[in-house]
């Protein structure tokens, strides 16, 4: 597969696993009817779950951008692992943020070829 081709794949997971988490940040902070029943089953207020979507957009964002990628991945993926964990807490699915969790972690391993040297532990070979 081409560099060109990686890049793109990587830019098109970003920005649509970007738009849908921004979607569900604005559904928070926006206090839908639906966002309302979701806090409400959790035991969260309306004020906590728009935090959460607040600090979830803040975090989305700073992945989309390339000078703060990787801490904008660290930030989801903790905001999605505790998302996970409080699903697992209230008995409710977990397959949509992990899912989502596991396109963000794909599409910055794409993106950023130094997060995969660190995580194989591989030198970089400076030009």
């Amino acid at each position: 597969m081409s560099a060109k081709t990686k890049k793109i794949i990587g830019w098109v997971l970003s920005g649509l696993s970007g738009l849908l988490l921004l979607a569900s940040a604005t559904d928070k902070f926006r206090s839908s009817e639906h966002a309302l029943q979701m806090a409400a089953s959790f035991g969260l207020s309306a004020k906590s779950y728009a935090i959460l979507g607040v600090i979830e957009a803040i975090s989305v964002v700073l992945f989309l951008f390339p000078g703060t990628g990787i801490l904008g991945l660290l930030l989801l993926s903790s905001y999605l692992g505790g998302a996970i964990a409080t699903h697992l807490q209230h008995g409710q699915d977990i397959l949509f943020p992990a899912v989502f969790e596991a396109i963000v972690w794909v599409s910055a391993v794409i993106r950023f070829p130094e997060l995969t040297q660190r995580i194989l532990n591989k030198t970089l070979e400076i030009k």
